[in-house]
């Protein structure tokens, strides 16, 4: 993470990188991410099609896209920077 200048008339924030995927929503936390990775990784894992059914079909916990992620961010929260004290 860093600090870098506002740009006058820029959309902020914005994502500026980044590495691997977001665990999927109500995974169970850091313990419950390690088990669920754990299990799609794993064919014969007793929950594998359950959980890559539940993430949709694949998950690649590497997989990190900077575009969808930006955008996601400024559809969210997006706004134009008008300058400091304005």
């Amino acid at each position: 993470e860093k600090v870098l200048s506002a740009e006058t008339g820029a959309i902020y924030p914005r994502c500026i990188g980044g590495k691997r995927a977001c665990p999927p929503e109500d995974c169970g936390g850091p313990y419950g991410y390690a088990d669920f990775l754990e299990a799609i990784s794993d064919p014969r894992h007793p929950e594998h099609a359950e959980f890559l059914e539940w993430v949709g079909g694949s998950f690649d916990p590497r997989a990190f896209d900077l575009a969808e992620a930006d955008a996601a961010l400024v559809a969210g929260y997006g706004q134009r920077w008008k300058g400091a004290g304005k």
